[in-house]
């Protein structure tokens, strides 16, 4: 664990599905002695919204389809209509998990000392100086056989990747109004071909010194 002052207090990092971003979120977050906020923050959205932790992953990083949302809209105008308070009306779904989980990254943000993956953060957070923001890809190929480790044979893998992407995409885009890998939403965009080891370490490296460096510098001691 990393016993020395960084340059920033938070890191956000965001994947692509089948990266190894999350492996790498867990690294960097043990070497720097950090929360890491990945399923942690199902579960505190699940705490919050008090529903279990199963239904908060349901709707975590997806977009509901237009007729839940034209139904949901449609029910919540009715109820106000027929004055019932609109707590009252709440359904929820994709909009109230991500109303919670907006709250849950700030509250985090204002803690310090997380890595906190995926859900947006990077959006929530941009513009606070002490936040470093990492976006993690990594080869097609090697994507489908990291996902093939660790699922049932079955199904077609490679659709899995698309429609993953295309939802987190859609979520950063539709709660957010920004581009899922627009450049100019990180610090870093790092390929985990280099290994999930050299990819924390350069993140570690990045957090530390307030920038990226070149590979052979960024094992610490």
């Amino acid at each position: 664990m990393f016993t020395g002052v960084p340059m920033f207090r938070v890191l956000t990092v965001e994947r692509e599905y089948g990266s190894g971003g999350s492996a790498i979120a867990r690294i960097v977050a043990e070497t720097l002695g950090w929360r890491l906020l990945d399923r942690a923050l199902v579960t505190a959205v699940a705490r919050t919204a008090r529903v279990d932790a199963a239904t908060v992953s349901q709707y975590d990083e997806r977009i509901d389809s237009w007729w839940h949302r034209f139904h949901r809209d449609g029910l919540r105008a009715a109820a106000i209509h027929g004055g019932v308070q609109l707590a009252d009306a709440e359904v929820f779904d994709t909009e109230t998990v991500a109303t919670i989980t907006r709250a849950a990254i700030s509250d985090a943000h204002d803690s310090g000392d997380c890595v906190i993956v995926g859900r947006g953060a990077q959006c929530i957070l941009q513009g606070h100086d002490d936040v470093f923001h990492v976006f993690i890809y990594g080869p097609w190929s090697e994507r489908v056989s990291r996902i093939r480790s660790r699922t049932e044979p079955t199904g077609n893998i490679g659709k899995s990747i698309r429609c993953t992407d295309d939802e987190r995409a859609s979520y950063i885009r539709t709660c957010y109004g920004c581009d899922w890998k627009d450049p100019h939403l990180y610090n870093m965009m790092i390929s985990s071909h280099i290994g999930i080891e050299d990819a924390a370490w350069m993140i570690v490296e990045g957090v530390l010194r307030g920038g990226p460096v070149p590979l052979s510098s960024a094992k610490l001691a």
